[in-house]
């Protein structure tokens, strides 16, 4: 049409309004903040323990609002646990103050946190705004904000945009020392931890419902701007949901340990002459490592450590079944270590064919004068039989000697066709101890099985005296020694146990 330029045209328009400097400079920063969301959801997403899937929210949030420190009360509202508080940049003596501050309202969301935002009710100490953020969820904001004008932040009244991010879960301290209203202890927090204001969002997730709160706070006064909020919107509803994902799997870790406990000897049997002490430290996906002393007929003590292949629930299940059939076995023929395996390694062959397990049984005979016989021309001491089926070698530690029991070379138990091994007979003198263990505590050491066991060597042979007159301390002298730096704790794939029997 006749007047009509290019550069008039629609499209022309559009690609200069799309084109300009403002408009480019907008969208670079949304592809900058979004980049950021990505990157700090990407590493929450490799979290899998819960304490640091939780400092991981404390760490991404401190950044996208600017905070230095922060903490996470933790109160699932199924009731179900585990409930914790972690901290950013504060110790444990910070978080034990700041849970201090009172409460004035009470109700079933609330945690405790100041600046929290976990429940309906406020918790700057005022309670007169438990109204209006009911009234906020119905969308009647306008009375409630007249209401609260005499405590708005800049003093205009200005506060419908507050009451409505208090409904949603947020709760916003700008000056904790000069907001009307606050809680006298609240400001006396704040003041001996140096804190100039909080920002405080609710952790809720679409299957749990509500988590708890996390809590940022800031060394001046100050609150997170629309951009930082709007990004915290972003990645809190991620982290949420993957908190429950990660809460869901401790529970699951949590009850396969309990029941891992539950079938293992609640306490070591008291024997005449005999002190035993045990450790045992299961993986987070639930293991099948076992142990066992149980008194047998004519004073005699029978001992066994053993290990199911497998994890999770089945293993633990596993393990139980066979540490009971393992005992009644001792119970009749614990004086033939090597009948014990045969029998429980056929009872494997017809009960768990898809399943293998190493074991270790010692049969410990009664001592002299307790009913046991008088060893005729021994070498003395603590006659002991020992047969093993795949099974790490024990360790005698006392005072003349450190050294491995050279036990048989086998296949475990139901690996193959038949098994079968020699037994081997050991003298334990008086003072000495026998320490059994599976092979969880060598792979938790991340090294080969010669260096781990040279390992082990060392660290029983330069326990202090102290610690080998007493069972417990060198359980925990070898623990710590063979496993330094939490390792013993830490969630490695194997379970651990060790058990020491000292004979006096």
């Amino acid at each position: 049409m006749a007047g009509d330029a290019p550069g008039d045209a629609p499209g022309d328009a559009a690609g200069d309004r799309y084109g300009s400097p403002a408009v480019q400079d907008r969208l670079a920063s949304w592809v900058c903040d979004l980049s950021l969301v990505h990157e700090l959801t990407e590493r929450l997403a490799r979290t899998t323990a819960l304490d640091d899937t939780l400092h991981e929210v404390l760490r991404a949030g401190a950044t996208l609002v600017g905070a230095r420190r922060g903490m996470v009360a933790l109160e699932p509202a199924d009731g179900l646990g585990p409930e914790r508080t972690v901290g950013l940049g504060l110790g444990h003596a910070d978080l034990g103050t700041i849970e201090t501050v009172p409460v004035p309202r009470t109700s079933a969301s609330d945690t405790g946190v100041p600046g929290d935002a976990s429940g309906s009710g406020a918790r700057d100490g005022s309670g007169a705004r438990d109204d209006c953020a009911a009234r906020d969820e119905s969308g009647a904001r306008d009375d409630c904000a007249a209401r609260d004008g005499s405590e708005a932040r800049d003093g205009s009244g200005a506060e419908d945009a507050w009451q409505a991010r208090d409904a949603d879960g947020e709760r916003v301290h700008a000056d904790l020392l000069h907001e009307p209203g606050l809680d006298r202890r609240h400001r006396e927090v704040a003041v001996q931890l140096g804190l100039g204001a909080s920002y405080a969002l609710r952790l809720t997730a679409q299957s749990h419902g509500r988590l708890g709160t996390a809590v940022w706070f800031y060394d001046e006064p100050a609150e997170p701007d629309d951009r930082q909020r709007r990004l915290m919107g972003l990645y809190l509803r991620f982290a949420a949901e993957h908190t429950a994902r990660v809460l869901d799997l401790r529970r699951a870790r949590d009850t396969t340990a309990a029941l891992a406990a539950e079938l293992l000897p609640e306490r070591l049997p008291r024997v005449p002459g005999v002190r035993a002490a045990v450790r045992h430290r299961t993986s987070p996906r639930g293991g099948g490592d076992w142990y066992d002393a149980l008194p047998l007929p004519e004073g005699a003590l029978g001992l066994a450590v053993g290990g199911v292949t497998g994890r999770g629930p089945g293993a633990v299940a596993a393990m139980g079944r066979l540490r009971a059939s393992l005992r009644a076995y001792a119970v009749m023929e614990g004086e033939d270590p090597v009948a014990v395996l045969s029998d429980l390694e056929l009872l494997m062959r017809l009960t768990e064919p898809a399943r293998s397990a190493t074991a270790l049984f010692a049969y410990v005979e009664a001592a002299a004068g307790n009913g046991g016989p008088r060893p005729a021309g021994g070498p003395g001491g603590r006659k002991l039989i020992l047969a093993g089926a795949g099974h790490c070698p024990p360790l005698v530690v006392g005072d003349r000697r450190c050294e491995y029991v050279e036990t048989s070379l086998s296949a475990p138990l139901n690996m193959l066709s038949c098994w079968e091994a020699p037994s081997v007979e050991l003298y334990a003198r008086p003072g000495e101890t026998l320490v059994l263990y599976t092979d969880g505590l060598l792979h938790r050491t991340g090294e080969s099985a010669d260096r781990a066991l040279a390992r082990l060597h060392a660290a029983a042979q330069s326990a202090p005296r102290p610690a080998r007159d007493d069972p417990d301390r060198l359980v925990d002298h070898i623990l710590h020694a063979v496993l330094p730096d939490g390792l013993d704790r830490s969630e490695g794939v194997e379970d651990v146990v060790l058990l020491a029997v000292r004979f006096d």
